[in-house]
Order: C-alpha cells, then structure tokens, then sequence
C-alpha cells in the first residue's frame, strides 16, 4: 500500500506535490499556533480572575483583622462571591449573590485547599449557582476562612467565541494559503514550461530553434541561457561532424577512384612492360588511403577522450630520434636544420612525436628549400618549426587547424597530405595541456609554435645539426 501511494505521490504534479506539501505545512503551523492561542488566552483569563478573587479576599481578610466584619459584605466586584466562614464551616459574612446559608466548600475541601494553596473547582449548584465555581481560599490570623469564587464562564465563553472563529477562520486562511502557493509555483514553473516546450520543438530539421529566454534575473533565465549555449555547442559540433563526414568521404573517393581506373586500365589495356607500373601506382594510392584511415581513427579517439599514458619526455631527444634520417611520406628537396636545446615535458610520447612529424612533414611541403626545427627550454617549453615558403595569411592562421581545411593561396596541400595534420597536432597538444599557433616566420615562410608545460628546467645544452635532402 505504502508502495503504491509513493508511486501514485510521485505520478502527481510538481506544482500539485508543492502546493500539498506547503498546505499541510501551513494547517500544522496554523493548529499549533490555535493550539497556544486558545492555551495562552484560557491562562490569561483564569490569570486574571484569580487576580480578581486574590484583592477581594484581601479586602475581606483587613475587614476581618480589623475586626470590622459584617454580616453582609460591601460587594467591590460583582462578578467574585466571597464568603466567611468558621472552624465548623458555618458562614459568618457574604457578599452580594452568594449563599448565607451553605459554605461554598466543605471542611474536607477547605483543608484540601489550605493544604496545596491551589483553587478549587466546584459545581456551583449547591449554592444556587448555575455555572462552575473556581474558589480561592485563605485562612486569616484571627481563625476564619476567606472564600472568594469567580464562574468558570468568564473564561469558557470567551474561549467559545475564540474557537468558533477559528473553527472558521482557518480553514479559510488555509484556502489561501493553499490558493496563493499554487498561484506562486504555477508562475515560476510557467517559464519552465516554455522551456520543455521550445525543447521539443529543437529537432533534426531544425537545430537552429533556442529556447525562450525569461526575462526575470532568476535561476531559470540561467538555466535558459546554459541550455542555449549547450544547444549552440550541439549545433556547432554536429555541423562540424556533418563537414568532417562530408569532406572525409570526398577524400576517400579520390584514391578510391584513382585506384579503381589503374585497375580499370590495367585489366582492359594491359601494360606490355608487365603489371608493376600498375601495381606501384595503385601501391600509392593503397598508402594513401591507409594514411587518411589512420589519422580519421586517431582523431575519433582524441575526441571520444581516450586517455594516454603520459611520462616526462625530452623533446629535444624526440625531435632527434624521428629527423636523424629520411622521414618517409614527405615531398620536397628541403633542408632540415635542427636548433635543440634539453628541455623535458610531460606528454605522450608518441603522441609527441606524431605532433614533431606532422609539423615537420607541413614545413617540408610547403618550405622553398629549408625548414628550422628549434627547441627551446623555460616554461612554458617551446617548440618551433618554421618554413620558407609562401606562409599562412593572417585570416587563415587559426583555420589552418581544422579538419580538412584548404587554403586558398598557392600554400595548399599537396597529394602528400591528408588534410588532416595540424588538426591532429592540436588535438594533441591540446591534451597535453599546451598550446599551437601560427606566425610569420624570419624568413617570410610559416612558423608553427607548439608551447608545452614544462617538467623542469634544464640548463641550455645546444646541439645542432643539419639534415640532408630528401628526395
């Protein structure tokens, strides 16, 4: 059963559960507050009619020192009875309305009295009084009691007329109570609403659509305005992926297609000199492909976040390792000069050394007839390739990093290339918590500078060198 009204609780609206929950707050606020209301004015009332029957008994008792007492007492207050009475309960004196003949209490309840100093509450009947009697009782020095008693109705009536009104009164206040908070909540969670709305009308077809921003400074424009920015990041990377399938299809079509017409060719005019110029040619193309392969596979892991084992690395010695001979897959006549200097990182190393091999493989392309590979140690540790080619224009240089991007000026990519090197380069920089740029190098070409943080720092050991080259 209990699962069951849980289950249907949370079924319910929010803006209902809120209003119950804030309903059944304010009704327990509002009884406890009833509750001493009605406990606070029954100990006034009572406070003050004893306070009342205490200053007769107090005039009484004077009278009764004074040896002034009289049969019929002066009556001050009408609403107190007083009587005098003896050891034996016989009554010497009474005020106005109360009995000369019976004693307000017996000597058992007088004694009873003495003996706890607290009223008594006695049925007024048997003295000729309808209402309930509260009898307040002292002994005097000469000997007699002092009877003084006040009706139970001047507390209990105004006490009736208390809890009618609020017998009335709070379920009325507890209506509006419960009226103002479902008003309250259904105009905060209106915006919200809109929200859930303009998010189900962000579709496929139309990614372009934000949700409504409120206009109140409150924690749900900020939500509005987390939502559109995620929205806008949604969009951007999916119109990134779309391009990045598009262009990646377009570059597989073309060794797919030169491949296809050496195969073509070959089967219908075969080559009298035999099938390996074929053979090479479709070789090539195979590689190529291989290649584009590759770096998409590379770049679907850097995205998806796939952690890499970094240690600290010199990069000088990377640098060395991979240009001590021919790199393989580059184009150019160029000269590679090295400017190393010790300096470690903390990186992957071979991550590191794919982001030495593609800037350098980009400077060859690109470089009229020498590339500058230099390392420099501090923090952050720098690593610079520069070229002295045709250079990047300014509005190109941050471009130059996205997949499968193309230049416009005679720097394009040539069939060695995939397109898709310096994005790799800052995918992988950028994971290793550095940074890339581009700028003009001192022989007007481009230069490539990779920042990485540094491990520690190394006194400048140089070692230069100079390669060869490469056909």
């Amino acid at each position: 059963m209990l699962t069951g009204l849980r289950r249907r609780w949370r079924s319910t609206g929010l803006q209902t559960r809120v209003t119950l929950l804030a309903g059944a707050v304010v009704a327990l606020a509002l009884v406890a507050g009833a509750v001493l209301l009605v406990t606070v004015l029954r100990a006034g009332l009572t406070g003050a009619g004893d306070e009342r029957a205490a200053a007769r008994v107090d005039e009484v008792e004077r009278l009764v020192v004074e040896g002034r007492l009289p049969s019929r007492l002066p009556g001050t207050d009408p609403t107190v009875l007083v009587q005098v009475i003896d050891e034996d309960g016989a009554v010497l004196a009474a005020s106005t309305g109360a009995s000369r003949a019976v004693a307000l209490l017996s000597r058992d309840e007088v004694d009873a009295a003495l003996e706890h100093g607290e009223a008594v509450l006695v049925d007024g009947s048997r003295v000729g009084y309808g209402d309930a009697l509260r009898v307040l009782v002292r002994r005097t020095d000469r000997g007699p009691v002092v009877l003084a008693a006040t009706s139970v109705s001047t507390v209990d009536d105004p006490l009736r007329l208390v809890r009618a009104a609020l017998l009335v009164g709070l379920p009325l206040l507890l209506l509006g109570a419960a009226a103002g908070v479902w008003a309250t909540v259904g105009s905060a969670l209106r915006p919200v609403e809109q929200l859930r709305a303009g998010a189900e009308a962000v579709t496929a077809a139309d990614p372009s659509r934000r949700l409504p921003v409120p206009t109140a400074q409150d924690e749900v424009r900020r939500l509005a305005e987390t939502l559109n920015g995620m929205l806008d990041r949604l969009e951007a990377g999916s119109a990134r992926q779309r391009g990045f399938v598009a262009d990646a299809a377009h570059e597989l079509r073309s060794p797919i297609a030169a491949l296809r017409t050496v195969l073509e060719v070959a089967l219908v005019h075969p080559d009298p000199a035999g099938p390996e110029p074929s053979l090479r040619v479709a070789h090539e193309e195979v590689l190529r492909m291989g290649r584009l392969v590759d770096d998409l596979l590379l770049l679907a892991r850097l995205d998806a976040g796939v952690p890499r084992r970094t240690e600290a690395v010199d990069l000088a010695e990377v640098v060395r390792e991979l240009l001590d001979g021919p790199a393989p897959g580059t184009g150019g006549q160029s000269e590679v000069v090295l400017d190393l200097a010790h300096a470690r990182v903390r990186a992957d190393r071979d991550g590191l050394g794919r982001v030495v091999r593609n800037l350098v493989d980009n400077a060859r392309r690109h470089a009229a007839s020498r590339v500058t590979v230099t390392v420099r140690p501090g923090d952050p540790v720098e690593l610079l390739v520069d070229d002295d080619g045709p250079g990047i224009p300014d509005g190109e240089r941050e471009r130059v990093f996205d997949r499968f991007h193309r230049l416009d000026r005679p720097r394009t990519r040539d069939a060695g290339g995939t397109g898709l090197g310096l994005a790799i380069v800052r995918e992988l920089v950028g994971a290793c918590g550095g940074t890339v740029t581009v700028e003009q190098a001192p022989a007007g070409g481009a230069r490539l500078r990779v920042r990485l943080p540094a491990v520690r720092e190394d006194a400048r050991a140089p070692t230069a060198g100079t390669l060869a080259p490469v056909d």
